[in-house]
């Protein structure tokens, strides 16, 4: 179920969502299930500027072509929005790496989600606690929390620039 409905300014065509626009939007992202996981139609609106990683690249293929004022919703079936579940990205971590990552004292507890700088220290990432073990090595999953999930995203474009 992919729709958009337009409703067009008096005499000009409005701004149309291209690969390297600047878009000011509201969205909702919702799990296969209804559940609510992002919604920014309650409060301030998003801006994005498309091709930089701020949101998932099936996300942004789902914006191309609408326009100012559009209004869409888009079901994105599993795996494709981000993308499939890797076994390889889920690790034990040991405690000596999470004390030289400046773990908390209390350690983590199962659901939470660290935060590992990458190599090079100018960015990060993160994994979500699986599991623990008695000598304080964590089972870090490293999946996209909805890897092989189905999403519906709805949008309405405010502004493209």
């Amino acid at each position: 179920m992919n729709q958009a409905v337009h409703t067009p300014g008096p005499d000009t065509a409005p701004a149309r969502v291209a690969p390297d626009s600047f878009v000011t939007l509201h969205y909702r992202l919702a799990g296969a299930d209804g559940t609510v996981l992002i919604d920014t139609f309650a409060a301030q609106p998003a801006t994005l500027s498309l091709g930089s990683g701020e949101l998932a690249p099936a996300l942004e293929q789902c914006l191309l072509g609408l326009a100012e004022g559009d209004e869409a919703t888009f079901e994105l079936p599993p795996g494709q929005a981000f993308g499939a579940r890797d076994p390889a990205k889920v690790q034990w971590v040991a405690q000596r790496l999470l004390q030289q990552l400046g773990a908390p004292p209390e350690g983590f507890a199962v659901g939470d989600v660290v935060q590992f700088p990458t190599p090079d220290g100018q960015g990060s990432y993160a994994g979500t606690v699986r599991a623990a073990r008695d000598d304080g090595a964590l089972c870090v999953d490293f999946n996209h929390p909805l890897a092989d999930q189905a999403v519906r995203l709805t949008v309405r474009i405010i502004g493209v620039l």
